[in-house]
């Protein structure tokens, strides 16, 4: 009995990713400036994620930031989405701090005096454009951010034989508030 009780909590344990509770997520704020949509937002990592990166752990961050347009009977519709990678690496011995950020076709690469400063550029988007709005329809939309942290110490081929370990540090997302796109453009 209590092997099947030990076996039971193994698996449920590995079913379940972590907790992403602690990762604090504010915004996304949606802002219409002439004819273009920008959304802002951030992201504050507990203090374990913290403590790991000044520890001299890699950590590769990916920011999904998604338009969707909503329907009344049928399911939200994806409209257009934006994808951006960004790899922290931090050398405790030598205090070097150093971030890269790729959206799929650029890709930029900074060192920092301090992990502050660094993750102030890693963590925080403001007036991130992702679109002209002339070139949607007239209808009701809303934005979903969505983050996650990969587990570095997992090889690929793990994700591919045991489907049900979480390949996910964390992974959080949030829903802006609904705004309207009318027809007069």
């Amino acid at each position: 009995m209590s092997r099947i009780f030990s076996i039971v909590i193994l698996i449920t344990a590995l079913l379940y990713p972590l907790a992403s509770e602690s990762q604090t997520f504010s915004g996304p704020e949606v802002r219409q400036i002439h004819h273009d949509l920008f959304v802002s937002f951030s992201l504050s990592l507990d203090e374990k994620s913290l403590d790991a990166i000044r520890g001299g752990v890699d950590k590769e961050l990916k920011f999904y930031v998604d338009l969707f347009r909503i329907w009344k009977v049928w399911p939200d519709e994806f409209v257009l989405g934006k994808t951006y990678v960004k790899t922290l690496r931090v050398d405790p011995i030598k205090k070097e701090y150093v971030a890269t950020s790729s959206d799929g076709s650029l890709v930029i690469e900074k060192r920092f005096k301090s992990l502050e400063s660094m993750m102030e550029w890693v963590v925080v988007f403001r007036d991130l454009k992702l679109t002209n709005i002339r070139e949607l329809e007239p209808g009701q939309y809303f934005v979903r951010v969505t983050v996650e942290s990969k587990i570095r110490k997992l090889p690929p081929v793990i994700g591919y034989l045991f489907i049900f370990v979480s390949e996910n540090e964390f992974r959080t997302m949030k829903d802006s508030t609904v705004f309207t796109i009318d027809g007069s453009r």
